[in-house]
């Protein structure tokens, strides 16, 4: 399938997923991993409609979001270098998805206070303890978030995970309820809180039946690539 196909197929997945959750498919952010995609692919994803793209490396970022539309929504996915803050705080990026330990949460507040900004975040949690992963076990969350609680130009908007590569998909299911059940919890003392954002190309539709709101589609939607 081309393109087009393969976005169609997406979001054909999607809303039937949302309606199985008992919710619509606009409940639903798509963000498209456009990394190690060239500006022309992210256009062309752009003209059938797309307008949320996730990048993990600041420098491809930054290079497509100055040729391509400005009314793009960029969301970095990809762990975030202390030294690489600078380049994304005001300079385009909507949502940052791996807010993941202090030391950046500092960072990103000096860099917001000293450019008078704000940067929407989501905290990463790293649920099946992958050693492999980034992201912040279950039980640190209590203690991160008063750690951060002066930082009052990060906005927080929720939490962000990446679920183990596997088939077992009632595995699946139970580590996204997990992320489920973290978030509701949350979300009653941080009204800011709006996306739980779980889900890539071998299981949003999981996801999606339990309780994300955004998912993160790469390979669906562009094909498989080699990655850098």
């Amino acid at each position: 399938m081309g393109l087009s196909e393969n976005i169609a197929s997406v979001r054909e997945k999607i809303a039937s997923a949302a309606e199985r959750a008992g919710r619509k498919a606009e409940d639903i952010t798509l963000v498209a991993v456009s990394k190690t995609v060239g500006a022309e692919v992210v256009e062309a994803a752009y003209r059938e409609g797309l307008r949320c793209f996730g990048e993990n490396r600041v420098q491809e970022f930054v290079k497509k979001s100055e040729v391509l539309p400005k009314d793009i929504e960029w969301n970095l996915i990809g762990q975030l270098q202390t030294n690489k803050v600078k380049y994304i705080i005001n300079d385009g990026v909507a949502l940052l998805h791996s807010l993941d330990r202090f030391s950046l949460a500092q960072e990103l507040q000096k860099e917001c206070v000293k450019k008078d900004a704000y940067l929407d975040a989501l905290i990463e949690v790293n649920i099946a303890k992958e050693e492999s992963k980034s992201g912040l076990y279950l039980e640190q969350v209590d203690a991160f978030l008063d750690q951060i609680a002066g930082f009052d130009r990060i906005r927080l908007r929720g939490f962000m995970t990446v679920a183990p590569y596997t088939d077992d998909r009632a595995y699946l299911r139970k580590i996204f309820a997990q992320a489920k059940a973290l978030y509701d919890a949350k979300k009653k003392d941080f009204p800011g809180f709006r996306y739980l954002s779980m889900g890539m190309s071998n299981d949003y539709e999981d996801a999606i039946l339990e309780g994300s709101n955004m998912v993160r589609v790469g390979t669906a939607i562009f094909g498989s690539r080699i990655y850098k």
